[in-house]
C-alpha cells in the first residue's frame, strides 16, 4: 500500500502493482488491472491469492469474485427489482428472519427514464402533454419507488424529465475514481458497477469497467453478494487512420457493429486501443462503447487518457477530482500511456479510414447498409402503393431523435441542427405523415442546440422535444396519427421508422411498423424530409424547394469544419453544469429537477415525501401494476423438472429478449389485455407491458406475446401461438400455457443460434420460468440472457456442434428429458444427454452442453433460483446470529 496525495488530502489508493508480481502486471490489459485491484480491496487469504492467479495469468478454471462500487437502474428495469427486495423483505419476515437485513449495502441509482410515452409530438406544448400523461399513468410506481427510497438506504432516484440513464450516468454519476473513509485515511479506488440495462457498457467509455446484468443479478450485488465470473477473453481493438471527412461516431459504431459481430466477440471484454482511440473524444468512444450488447461484448473499454480528463472537466465535475482521477490513474498503472506491453488474448486491427455513411436495418442493429448501396440493397427503389396517393411500401411514419446512443454526441446532434437549419432556408419540411420527434439524453442536449439557435429548425421540422426519456428506442413511441394507423391497418403497406437509437428489432419500435432503420441524428432529419426508405438519399433529391427546384442530401449537410465550430463555441461547461442542477441529490433521495422547456418542471410530481415509512410496503391486492412476487413459494424454491417436458415454442434464429417478453404496447386481444379489461382498466390506460412488471401476472402473460414471434410448432403463423400437445390444437400460447400448469406438464423452448439477443430483461427469464418451462435449449445464447436463466432456475443447453432442432426433425409433438443434470456431481460447462421420445416411440439420445457457467449459477438451479438462494442465506445468517447470541 502506498500514499497519495492529491489535493489538500491523502488517500490511500489500492494499487495492483502491491498484489501482482511485476512482470505479470507490465503485460495485463487494463481490465484485468482493475478487476485485480478489486480482489485486492474486497479479499483476503487464499480467496484474494487464488483470484488473483486466475487473472494475471488469465485462467479460467474458477470463478473469480467481482464487488461493483455501485449499482445503477433504469426504471422499468429497475422498479420490478425494488418490487423483488421488497417481497423478499415480507418473505424473510414471515420466516422469522430480520427483514432490515435485506437492504442494498453499496450505492444504488435509479434513473426514471423509460416510461415516457410520446403521445403527442410536433408541438409546442409536447412535454408537459407527454409527462403529465406519464405522471398519472404512473402514479402507483413512483409512489412505490418514493417508499423505495425512503425505507431502503443507500437508494438514490432521479425523477422523471432529466434524462437517459446512461447519459446521466456519463455526464453526472461516475466519478470515474471513487474515494471512501477508511480510519484516519481516504482510500481511493477505480469506480465500477453493473446496470439492469444491456447499454450500460456505455460508462466504459470514460475508463469505467461495467456491464448490463439482469435484475436478478443486480438485486443480488445490491445486497453485498460479488458478481462471480470466470474471466473472460479480453481483446485488443486497435483502431487506425481517421473518419473521413461527414463521418459521424453513429457512422463508427454501425460499422463497428457489423465487423465485431463477424469477428466473434460475443461474451468478451474489448479494449480499444491504438493511435485512432485516442483520438476519439468521449462522446465519440460513448457511442460506440453504448453499442457493446449490438456486438455482443461484455464491455468495450477505452482506458483513461487526456480525452478522459479533458470531457470530466466539460462536464462540469470538480478540478479536485480531475487531479485525482489523473493522479490515481498513473499511480496505479491505469493511465492509457501505462499499458504499451499489455498482452491480449486476441488483436483486432480497424482502420476508421474505412467507414463511410450508413444506415442499419431493417431488423437488426448489425444489418449495415451503406447509403451508397441504398438501391442496390434493395431499400431505395420504386414506390409501391395499393390505392393511388396512399401511404407505400417503405414510408417514414416514425422519425425520431432518441436514445442514449447518439444524443451524448454533441457533434451528432450539432450535425442534424445544421442540417435542419440548411433544410428550412432552401423550404423543405418534414412529410406530413410522419411523426417526427426529439427526446435528448439529458438537458445539456437542449442547452447547446439553443445557445446555437439550432433548436427552432429543428422545430419547424417537427422534431420539438417530447421529453429528456428513452422514447421510441423503447417501443414508448406512442400512437400514430389516427388516419395513418387506419390506413395501415387497412391497406398493409410496410411502413417504416427511422430512428438515432440503438435497437430496432422486430415489432419494438411500434406494432404497426414493419420496418425499422437505425441512422445518425441528421439522417433521421433528412428521412422525416425524404417521407421514404424508398428513397436513395445518396443522390435523389429529398424534396423541392420554394422555386421547384430539387434538393439533394449533400448540398444540405453541414461540413465537419462548421460543426466543430459550433461545438467548440457552445458545447461548454456552463451548459452542463446548468443542466444538472438539482436532477440528482448525489446523498440519497429524490430531488427536483430543473425547469423544463416550456416551464413544466421535471419535479418529482407522484414522488412525493410523506411521514417515516413502514419497513414492509403495503400491498394493494387490486392493483395492477404492483403485486408481491411469488419467487418463495413452495413450487418454485427447488429445481424444475427435466423429464418429460414438452416444447412449448420451437423458435428461429436471432430470437430478441423483445419476442419473449415484449416492452411495447399493450394489444387489447392479448393475454394481458384481457385480463386489464376484465379488472376495468380501459385501452387509453393500458400504458406498456414495461411499465407494468411490478405486477406478475401482466409479466406472464406478456410472455411469448410478441406480434412478431414466429413459432415453428404453428407454422405459417405470426404471433403468441402454439400447439397444445397431445391434442394437436393451435391456440394462444398462455392459454396452452395454463392448461400445462394444471396437468404439471414440464415445459421446454427450443432455438437456433444467438437466443435472447437485446435487452437485459430479466422478466424473459422470469416470465418462463413462472409458466413452468425448466430448460431452453439452444445453438448459443446471448450472454445476459443466458445468465438470466441461470438466474431463475432455468436450465439454459447448448446443442452440440451439427445438432439443431432441424437435425433433429422437432415438431413439437415430442417429450423430452435431460440426464445428468438432477444429480449432485452437475459441474459448470458439464455435457448432459437429451433423449428425445417421439410419438411413435422412437427415442434418440444427443449431447448437449450445460451453460451453468459457474459454480454459483449451479447452485442458484439446485435452490431453484438466485432469489430462494438469497433467502436461505439470509435466513441461516440470522440464525446463526441468533445462536451465537444465545451461547
Amino acid at each position: 500500500m502506498k500514499a497519495l496525495a492529491v489535493g489538500d488530502c491523502r488517500a490511500s489508493y489500492h494499487c495492483v502493482r502491491d498484489g501482482v508480481e511485476a512482470g505479470a502486471f507490465e503485460l495485463m490489459p487494463y481490465s484485468a488491472r482493475v478487476l485485480a485491484e478489486c480482489v485486492l480491496r474486497n479479499c483476503a487469504g487464499e480467496e484474494r491469492d487464488a483470484a488473483l492467479r486466475q487473472i494475471a495469468g488469465r485462467r479460467r478454471d474458477e470463478d473469480v469474485p467481482f464487488f461493483p462500487a455501485r449499482v445503477v437502474l433504469q426504471d422499468l428495469l429497475g422498479a420490478p427489482v425494488l418490487v423483488d427486495l421488497a417481497g423478499l423483505r415480507e418473505a424473510v419476515a414471515e420466516a422469522g428472519g430480520d427483514p432490515l437485513a435485506v437492504n442494498p449495502r453499496v450505492p444504488v441509482q435509479l434513473v426514471i427514464d423509460h416510461s415516457l410515452s410520446v403521445e403527442r409530438s410536433g408541438s409546442r406544448d409536447a412535454m408537459a402533454h407527454n409527462m403529465e400523461i406519464e405522471r398519472r399513468r404512473n402514479a402507483e410506481r413512483f409512489e412505490f419507488l418514493d417508499w423505495c427510497r425512503r425505507a431502503f438506504s443507500n437508494v438514490a432516484i432521479v425523477p422523471p424529465g432529466n434524462g437517459i440513464l446512461h447519459q446521466i450516468n456519463l455526464e453526472t454519476l461516475s466519478p470515474v475514481v471513487c474515494t471512501t473513509a477508511s480510519g484516519e485515511e481516504t482510500v481511493a479506488f477505480p469506480d465500477t458497477l453493473v446496470g439492469t440495462d444491456s447499454h450500460t457498457p456505455m460508462i466504459n467509455a470514460l475508463g469505467v469497467l461495467g456491464w448490463g446484468v439482469g435484475g436478478i443479478e443486480a438485486e443480488a450485488v445490491m445486497l453485498g453478494r460479488p458478481v462471480l465470473l470466470r474471466i473472460p477473453e479480453i481483446v485488443g481493438v486497435e483502431l487506425r487512420g481517421r473518419p473521413g471527412p461527414g463521418i459521424l461516431a453513429t457512422d463508427i459504431a454501425l460499422a463497428l457493429t457489423e465487423w465485431l459481430r463477424t469477428e466473434g466477440v460475443v461474451g468478451r471484454i474489448l479494449e480499444f486501443v491504438g493511435e485512432g482511440a485516442a483520438e476519439l473524444t468521449v462522446p465519440d468512444r460513448a457511442t460506440v462503447s453504448n453499442m457493446a450488447p449490438e456486438y455482443g461484448a461484455t464491455a468495450a473499454m477505452f482506458p483513461i487518457d487526456e480525452q478522459t480528463i479533458a470531457y470530466l472537466r466539460l462536464t462540469g465535475r470538480a478540478g479536485g477530482q480531475c487531479r485525482l482521477v489523473e493522479t490515481y490513474a498513473r499511480a496505479a498503472g491505469l493511465w492509457a500511456g501505462d499499458l504499451a506491453r499489455a498482452e491480449y488474448d486476441r488483436r483486432l486491427t480497424f482502420d476508421l479510414g474505412s467507414v463511410g455513411r450508413a444506415i442499419a436495418g431493417p431488423r437488426v442493429p448489425h444489418q449495415r447498409i451503406p447509403i451508397q448501396e441504398l438501391r442496390a440493397r434493395g431499400i431505395a427503389g420504386p414506390r409501391t402503393s395499393e390505392r393511388e396517393g396512399g401511404l407505400h411500401d417503405g414510408a417514414v411514419v416514425i422519425a425520431a431523435i432518441t436514445s442514449c446512443t447518439n444524443t451524448s454526441n454533441p457533434r451528432a446532434m450539432v450535425a442534424a441542427g445544421l442540417l435542419a437549419r440548411n433544410a428550412r432556408r432552401r423550404g423543405l419540411r418534414s412529410a406530413p405523415w410522419v411523426k417526427t420527434s426529439l427526446a435528448p439524453g439529458s438537458r445539456a442536449v437542449l442547452g447547446y442546440l439553443q445557445s446555437a439557435g439550432l433548436y427552432q429548425p429543428l422545430r419547424e421540422l417537427g422534431f420539438d422535444v417530447v421529453g429528456f426519456a428513452c422514447t421510441t428506442c423503447n417501443g414508448m413511441s406512442g400512437p400514430l396519427a389516427e388516419p395513418v394507423a387506419e390506413e395501415i391497418r387497412e391497406k398493409r403497406p410496410a411502413a417504416a421508422a427511422v430512428l438515432s437509437g440503438n435497437r430496432n428489432f422486430e415489432g419494438r419500435i411500434h406494432p404497426l411498423v414493419r420496418e425499422a432503420f437505425i441512422a445518425s441524428p441528421p439522417l433521421v432529419v433528412a428521412y422525416a424530409i425524404a417521407g421514404s426508405t424508398r428513397t436513395d438519399v445518396h443522390g435523389e433529391p429529398l424534396g423541392e424547394d420554394g422555386t421547384g427546384r430539387p434538393v439533394v442530401l449533400e448540398e444540405i449537410w453541414p461540413d465537419d469544419s462548421e460543426i466543430d465550430e459550433v461545438v467548440r463555441a457552445h458545447v461548454t461547461e456552463e451548459v452542463f453544469t446548468r443542466s444538472q442542477e438539482g436532477s440528482l441529490d448525489r446523498g440519497s433521495g429524490i430531488a427536483p429537477g430543473p425547469a423544463g422547456v416550456h416551464g413544466t418542471p421535471g419535479d418529482a410530481r407522484g414522488i412525493s415525501s410523506g411521514a417515516e415509512p413502514s419497513p414492509m410496503f403495503r400491498w394493494d391486492e387490486g392493483s395492477t401494476y404492483l403485486r408481491r412476487p411469488p419467487y418463495w413459494e413452495a413450487r418454485l424454491m427447488s429445481p424444475p423438472v427435466l423429464r418429460g417436458m414438452r416444447p412449448i415454442a420451437i423458435l428461429g434464429d436471432n430470437i430478441t429478449t423483445d419476442h419473449i417478453s415484449p416492452s411495447g404496447a399493450i394489444e387489447p386481444g392479448s393475454a394481458a389485455g384481457r385480463f386489464l379489461l376484465e379488472r376495468g382498466v380501459t385501452v387509453e390506460e393500458f400504458n406498456y407491458y414495461g411499465t407494468r412488471r411490478g405486477n406478475h401476472e401482466i409479466g406472464i402473460r406478456a410472455t411469448f406475446a410478441s406480434t412478431r414471434l414466429r413459432n415453428e410448432m404453428v407454422a405459417g403463423t405470426e404471433g403468441s401461438f402454439t400447439r397444445l400437445q397431445p391434442e394437436g390444437r393451435v391456440v394462444p400460447l398462455f392459454d396452452a400455457a395454463l392448461e400445462y400448469m394444471t396437468r404439471g406438464q414440464p415445459l421446454v423452448v427450443i432455438a437456433g443460434i444467438n437466443y435472447g439477443s437485446g435487452s437485459s430483461r430479466d422478466w424473459a427469464a422470469k416470465g418462463v420460468r413462472l409458466i413452468g418451462v425448466s430448460a431452453v435449449i439452444a445453438e448459443s445464447f446471448e450472454r445476459i440472457h443466458r445468465s438470466n436463466l441461470a438466474a431463475l432456475g432455468v436450465l439454459p443447453l447448448e446443442f452440440a456442434e451439427g445438432v439443431t432442432r432441424h437435425a433433429l426433425g422437432l415438431d413439437g409433438s415430442e417429450t423430452l428429458d435431460v440426464e445428468g443434470a438432477d444429480g449432485a456431481d452437475l459441474a459448470p460447462r458439464a455435457e448432459l444427454v437429451l433423449r428425445v421420445a417421439r410419438q411413435g416411440g422412437e427415442v434418440l439420445s444427443v449431447p448437449v452442453r450445460c451453460r451453468l457457467d459457474t459454480d454459483e449459477e449451479v447452485q442458484c438451479f439446485r435452490a431453484g433460483g438466485l432469489l430462494p438462494l438469497i433467502y436461505r442465506r439470509l435466513l441461516d445468517a440470522h440464525r446463526g446470529k441468533e445462536n451465537r447470541q444465545r451461547t
